[in-house]
């Protein structure tokens, strides 16, 4: 975490972190922070905020001075030109925060961002980056799942689209499920027909959740939760401080350790609820979101609805294992197309 400042007020994040808890500026000494991460020999970096181009600079330190086998970027991508081409072509993995439609985008996000952002892939683009550009999507109520991603489909910009649905905490829903029932789901199943229709004409689109949970389906991974918070992924917060999970600023459970006590290999382990490990769908959801399993927010009604549309999503994937095992066996599609994510990209796998 380079920075708990953001530079946008979404609106259902609203912008910085506290800076009483989450610092603005880096405080800790950068040889400390170099030594606990080159003491993981398979250690991948991710830069994350707030918003981490708005330390630009130590970005390009850590790249500069920092040996590690993959480096990863969240950004809202406003800030692009603080970062020089060079530094971006470093990078395995760019995911930059765009809703959709520009409707969508610029009503949650502010007036113009969605310019401002497809702007930014574009110029990325131009400069020479190779890897894995992925739109990530926050999805709320105005959100239309299918037409948002066969928007960005078409835009022939990004290589994965990736979406987290804004839930657990949000203020923001005025029907949830009504919304859940009538809007998402039913686009969800939509958006899986085309998904696999697509593939058994050879083209594998890069629906990160998708492809996510047919990967979990098809290996039998358990990982929980798939985005490895608590387990093998954690946080470096700017005043040296290791949390489970970089959202769970807020709660004790989540500080497992720092960079000047702690090497990586003996960080805590944080687990998700048992509960969730006596579910059938757990070793495909695996309990989903660690904050939001230890920290429900929510009453349990809605909660109740997470879980569904989960299940909802999981179940329509798959649905279609045997077309896609099927199409494997003709060689149509190939094991290193549905092969994702190769590595903790910080995609989180289930909306």
């Amino acid at each position: 975490m380079t920075s708990g400042k953001c530079n946008l007020q979404c609106k259902y994040c609203g912008g910085s972190f506290p800076e009483d808890r989450v610092p603005y500026d880096v405080t800790y000494d950068f040889d400390s922070l170099k030594d606990f991460i080159e003491k993981d020999p398979d250690a991948i970096i991710a830069f994350y905020g707030g918003e981490p181009l708005i330390n630009a600079k130590f970005i390009e330190k850590v790249l500069e001075h920092i040996k590690a086998k993959h480096f990863v970027i969240q950004t809202n991508g406003l800030l692009y030109e603080r970062l020089d081409k060079r530094y971006w072509n470093k990078m395995d993995t760019v995911l930059l925060s765009i809703d959709g439609r520009k409707e969508v985008t610029d009503f949650y996000r502010g007036n113009n961002v969605y310019e401002r952002v497809i702007e930014a892939a574009r110029r990325l683009k131009i400069a020479g980056f190779r890897g894995d550009l992925i739109a990530r999507m926050t999805v709320s109520e105005r959100t239309d799942i299918y037409e948002d991603v066969l928007h960005l489909i078409a835009l022939g910009l990004f290589d994965h689209i990736h979406w987290q649905l804004d839930v657990g905490w949000s203020t923001l829903w005025h029907d949830f499920m009504g919304w859940c029932r009538k809007e998402y789901m039913p686009r969800i199943k939509a958006l899986v027909n085309f998904w696999i229709n697509e593939m058994q004409s050879g083209r594998v689109i890069g629906l990160v959740p998708f492809l996510g949970i047919l990967q979990r389906l098809r290996k039998e991974v358990v990982e929980a939760p798939p985005c490895g918070a608590g387990e093998d992924a954690y946080a470096i917060m700017p005043n040296g401080d290791v949390l489970a999970c970089p959202i769970a600023f807020d709660v004790g459970w989540s500080r497992v350790g720092n960079i000047y006590s702690n090497t990586p290999s003996n960080l805590s382990k944080v687990e998700v609820s048992d509960s969730c490990k006596a579910c059938k769908y757990f070793r495909v959801c695996g309990g989903r979101c660690l904050y939001i399993n230890k920290e429900p927010l929510w009453n349990k009604e809605n909660m109740d609805m997470v879980c569904e549309i989960t299940k909802f999503t999981i179940d329509e994937v798959f649905n279609c294992l045997n077309i896609v095992e099927n199409l494997l066996e003709k060689h149509i599609i190939s094991n290193d197309d549905l092969d994702y994510p190769k590595f903790n990209n910080s995609t989180e796998i289930i909306p």
